[in-house]
């Protein structure tokens, strides 16, 4: 899809001066300038790429997942340590508001089996490009004026500072409010590379370290070294199906009941959609201990008893791999695994077998680099801001979105609290002076 870039070109000689300011043009910042927008107010957009939403068209190549049918408050429940504070944001916008958004768009929703919600035609590229035509070309209100390839620098004598691209000076901008919306740390390729963090520190900003979240992880092995060659070689790509995981530690409720999904082996390790709904205890394990650990019951749906009881079925000449395949159809990369990761006695002790298939131990040793991850953890901490999200050491200045210290897993709830935040911003700016 081609979608435009540029408005108006700002000038060089003389500082710019507008009414908003917003840096940033994913999903927090487009939600807080239509919002604005719409109020009446003169909104400038600025963005260091060449077009806006780019990490969003990418969510959305394989079905843009915009949020979740999930009541409240069980849907507030999946920020964990921010719930409290996400809560107040999705007051204004919750996943039923964000399907009513999308509908005010022209985009008809629909929600899939596991409960996610999806545009009809499942793509970002439609949804984006009403979004943008609406904000350029608003009933009502008035239109937002785009700046592309401008990489924010920094404040100069209290004047937004802006990189262009090769050969074109800088430029400067004097906002009488300024809403900054640059995302977290991961995918920076697209634009968030988490720079941002260097500008805002040295002005007395709390930011807890950005960390990746909803990511895959390196295993530790047998022998600390990471999966085998001859298992590599194998099943690195390989989907491991119809499993449970379950965390070292019990959940909230105390009882350990784990989660049922699929993961993919990779040549390091292990992500996938299971990995991500684990990752955030995950990382903080290995940040806390070193490593970190998860059981895996191979065969969810076979009890215990009955796995040992075919462990210990007379086999006769058949190998290991046939019998189990045979007795309890385990076989591939579920084999493969529990030949990677346990001693090689195991499998003359039918006890120890069974209690592999069951609950096979695997140990990780880090989490994949940020730039690899779905999203990020740390940002901007509650503390430094208002509740109306305006930076308490820079008065005028409101942050939104992934920059800001929270997190959630997939299934729609990042793109949610994305949208709620950058709308309870833009109401701050509205009520502020």
């Amino acid at each position: 899809m081609s979608l435009p870039t540029s408005d108006s070109p700002a000038s060089s000689s003389n500082p710019l001066k507008v009414e908003v300011g917003i840096v940033g043009g994913g999903p927090a910042g487009l939600m807080a300038a239509d919002l604005l927008a719409h109020a009446g107010r003169s909104v400038h957009l600025f963005d260091a790429m060449p077009s806006v939403g780019r990490k969003f068209l990418l969510a959305g190549r394989g079905g843009l997942n915009l949020t979740h049918s999930e009541p409240r408050p069980q849907f507030d429940q999946r920020y964990a340590a921010a719930q409290t504070w996400v809560s107040h944001w999705l007051n204004g916008m919750d996943g039923d508001q964000v399907r009513s958004w999308t509908q005010s768009l022209g985009i008809d929703t629909f929600i899939g089996s596991s409960g996610r919600v999806f545009p009809t035609e499942m793509k970002a590229a439609p949804l984006l490009r009403a979004w943008l035509h609406r904000l350029r070309h608003p009933q009502s209100g008035v239109p937002v004026q785009f700046h592309m390839r401008h990489r924010w620098q920094g404040w100069e004598d209290g004047l937004l500072v802006f990189a262009r691209g090769e050969g074109q000076a800088p430029i400067k901008v004097k906002a009488q409010v300024t809403l900054l919306a640059l995302g977290g740390g991961s995918w920076p390729r697209l634009g968030s590379d988490g720079s941002w963090t260097a500008l805002l520190s040295p002005k007395g900003v709390d930011i807890a370290a950005l960390q990746p979240a909803n990511c895959g992880f390196d295993v530790l092995g047998r022998e600390g070294q990471g999966w085998s060659e001859h298992f590599r070689s194998r099943f690195a790509g390989e989907p491991l199906k119809s499993v449970v995981l379950k965390l070292g530690v019990p959940g909230s409720d105390g009882v350990n009941q784990g989660r049922k999904g699929e993961f993919v082996l990779t040549q390091t390790g292990v992500e996938g959609s299971l990995i991500y709904a684990a990752s955030a205890s995950l990382r903080d394990a290995l940040r806390q201990t070193g490593t970190a650990h998860f059981e895996l019951d191979l065969l969810p749906d076979k009890p215990y008893e009955q796995v040992l009881a075919e462990v210990k079925r007379p086999r006769g000449s058949r190998s290991w791999s046939s019998h189990l395949k045979g007795r309890l159809g385990l076989q591939g990369v579920k084999m493969g695994l529990i030949h990677e990761l346990c001693p090689a006695e195991i499998w003359t002790q039918p006890q120890a077998l069974a209690r592999a298939i069951k609950g096979l131990d695997v140990a990780l040793k880090a989490a994949r680099p940020m730039a690899e991850a779905i999203s990020t953890a740390g940002g901007v901490t509650e503390g430094a801001l208002t509740p109306e999200l305006m930076l308490t050491q820079l008065p005028g200045v409101f942050c939104a979105g992934e920059m800001l210290d929270w997190e959630a897993p997939t299934g729609g709830y990042l793109l949610t609290a994305c949208l709620a935040s950058g709308k309870r911003a833009a109401e701050g700016i509205l009520g502020w002076k």
